[in-house]
């Protein structure tokens, strides 16, 4: 059909300067003059190819990515790729926070940009790991670690101001959502507490550094709502370093479906209405969402496999806060040990040996024996008095 046009175009462009009226050519091929006269012109450009349709695409696009940030997308997920770390959008998009890029293209777009250049290879073989060892936690049975962290604040179609207490189990790949009003201390145990008694209370329970998990800068030796809550639980809280989101990246991953598939498309204008769809979308993740690492079983399928039996707070007990220091239990800090040779727990700094320089550590509160332990790969390295 192509080949027809063209070659209808130039046989009528043909008759045109041998000397045939336009009227005649029009009438016979079922055309306009103004289309005779623009293939005529055409001609005239004295182009080798000028029968041949050209493009109908605008030559700029407003809404189009600068080229300068494509090139940046592309050498940072490079940079990122060669170093052996994570090279996906997210970790694109954290990259460009830190060098200072503005404006940052959305996930979507940078999703976009390494489709368009081919930027999607992943490492195939067994991942071998790369720079200083990182002591990840275990997670290879149901409720041995979760994972939580904070979406918010958000707001509703209206005044109603909220936050999202999300975890995840890394095992099975179980959320609980649990809206909450704020961020403060009986918020908090309110909240791990109600999602411990739909998800069962885990072993280990991981977050970032964010002041309402672990209390006050101010007091960093207080103890916080939701260290003494795990501690009265008999769970190990682990802190991970400061400004290494990563870290927590299933939690992380799953704050963005929570964003996409939740927040963006459902509307609500009341308290009652965020609750009830909070527990819909908890509810058919867990029955319906499909994982890779799981060879395509659902959370759900994935806890009955683990014939684990899983353990619940009291329903009935209350607990209010401020609750009574623990006097057993330990929780921990993985902190990374720059030139300075400090180490900082909630702001206080203490010197640790040089040898621990550029090290991740586990540094280890243990309540009972008011002791600061230091661990470097599972060895004890120091030990500090830490009165409580």
């Amino acid at each position: 059909m192509g080949k027809d046009i063209q070659q209808e175009r130039q046989w009528a462009v043909q008759r045109f300067i041998s000397g045939e009226s336009p009227d005649a050519i029009c009438v016979s091929l079922g055309r306009s003059r103004t289309w005779l006269y623009k293939w005529a012109d055409r001609f005239l450009e004295d182009s080798p190819e000028w029968f041949k349709s050209k493009s109908r695409r605008p030559l700029s696009n407003p809404l189009h990515t600068a080229v300068e940030i494509e090139e940046i997308v592309k050498l940072v997920r490079l940079n990122l790729y060669n170093q052996g770390l994570f090279c996906g959008d997210q970790a694109i998009s954290w990259e460009l926070e830190e060098i200072g890029v503005k404006p940052i293209p959305s996930l979507r777009t940078i999703s976009r940009i390494l489709n368009r250049h081919g930027l999607t290879h992943r490492r195939t073989g067994v991942y071998e790991p790369k720079g200083k060892a990182y002591p990840a936690l275990p997670a290879s049975i149901a409720n041995q670690t979760h994972q939580a962290d904070f979406v918010g604040p958000r707001h509703l179609k209206g005044p109603v101001r909220f936050y999202s207490l999300n975890v995840v189990d890394i095992t099975t790949g179980r959320c609980a959502v649990q809206p909450l009003r704020s961020r403060a201390g009986q918020s908090i145990i309110d909240g791990f507490l109600a999602i411990w008694k739909r998800m069962g209370i885990p072993d280990n329970v991981q977050v970032d550094n964010e002041m309402s998990f672990f209390g006050s800068p101010l007091h960093p030796r207080g103890m916080g709502p939701l260290i003494r809550l795990c501690l009265h639980h008999k769970v190990e809280l682990w802190f991970i370093p400061p400004a290494e989101p990563w870290r927590n990246g299933v939690i992380e991953k799953f704050n963005d479906h929570y964003q996409q598939k939740f927040l963006n498309k459902i509307v609500m204008t009341t308290d009652k209405e965020l609750i009830q769809a909070s527990l819909e979308f908890e509810h058919k993740h867990n029955r319906c969402y499909r994982y890779s690492k799981l060879r395509g079983q659902t959370p759900l399928q994935a806890l009955a496999n683990s014939n684990r039996k899983l353990k619940f707070p009291d329903q009935q007990r209350s607990v209010l806060h401020p609750m009574k220091k623990p006097k057993a239990g330990r929780y921990h800090l993985i902190r990374f040990i720059r030139s300075d040779c400090r180490l900082n727990i909630f702001g206080e700094l203490f010197p640790v040996p040089s040898e621990l320089q550029y090290e991740y550590v586990v540094a280890t509160i243990d309540v009972k024996e008011q002791k600061l332990k230091l661990f470097l790969e599972n060895t004890k390295v120091d030990e500090i008095n830490y009165q409580l």
